[in-house]
């Protein structure tokens, strides 16, 4: 089932790299399963035109570590590119500008959230990373291939214009237990499929936690339509507020009438 699976994956991958006029593929290498999974996929489609690029932002150092024995699992070029000078200057140029006296006016009227604030300033690093991939990309004329799962797709788990903001999603058909089961066929290192998944936006952070459910009772929701009440429950108001992320910006529908000249 899987082998079958993952000939089809890299035909796709291949198919779209030609459809594109590109030469190969450029992905991000988080460490975790679902990036290990794109970049064994890639290497088979377009053989010695991967990049993979690692991007720590006060990561933790394991990361780095599980990103190269990635690349060197699957033999694709890698290289690591550290953004953390890039978001403290980002965070210290919009912490300054909110210190200005007509912004502090603004804020005192919209009260911000203590989350809103810790998100508003994590995303700022998938944010990077997609510039930084496409910077890459232009260079070599390559596909950005990003690795989100259908798990995260469609509860809207993922940030907007930042790890979103990609060319094609090979995984996006996939719920994570099947990416799991993908990865042992392609020959993921053990060490990676067991790892917690994270999207590495703090200290301590997983997906499970900051989702409130794990991903077995999220696809088990995915897959069926049944489950926990409270988890499908939560499902479906998040599938309802993220929507528009899975969508290009609304227009509105006006269409005027122009005189003839």
């Amino acid at each position: 089932m899987y082998g079958e699976l993952s000939e089809k994956l890299v035909e796709w991958i291949r198919n779209k790299v030609e459809e594109a006029g590109t030469k190969g593929c450029v992905l991000g290498i988080s460490g975790g399963v679902d990036s290990a999974v794109v970049a064994a996929l890639c290497s088979k489609a377009v053989p010695g035109k991967v990049l993979g690029l690692h991007m720590p932002c006060y990561s933790l150092p394991q990361d780095t570590a599980d990103a190269r024995l990635i690349a060197e699992t699957f033999e694709i070029m890698y290289a690591e590119v550290n953004l953390e000078k890039a978001y403290d200057s980002m965070l210290k140029t919009l912490t300054e500008l909110r210190a200005t006296q007509g912004m502090q006016e603004f804020e005192t009227k919209h009260l911000i959230a203590q989350e809103s604030e810790k998100l508003a300033a994590s995303n700022v690093k998938p944010r990077l990373r997609m510039i930084t991939l496409y910077y890459f990309a232009k260079l070599y004329n390559f596909l950005v291939v990003g690795t989100g799962n259908k798990s995260e797709l469609e509860v809207g788990y993922f940030t907007k214009y930042g790890d979103g903001g990609v060319d094609i999603l090979p995984l996006g058909g996939l719920v994570k237990s099947q990416v799991w089961e993908l990865a042992k066929h392609l020959g993921v290192p053990d060490t990676i499929i067991r790892k917690p998944p994270t999207a590495g936006l703090w200290t301590g952070q997983t997906d499970e936690g900051e989702l409130g459910f794990t991903y077995r009772q999220l696809d088990q929701v995915l897959l069926t339509g049944s489950g926990d009440p409270g988890v499908v429950k939560e499902v479906n108001r998040l599938r309802a507020i993220n929507e528009h992320k899975l969508k290009m910006p609304a227009i509105p529908d006006i269409q005027l009438n122009c005189p003839n000249r």
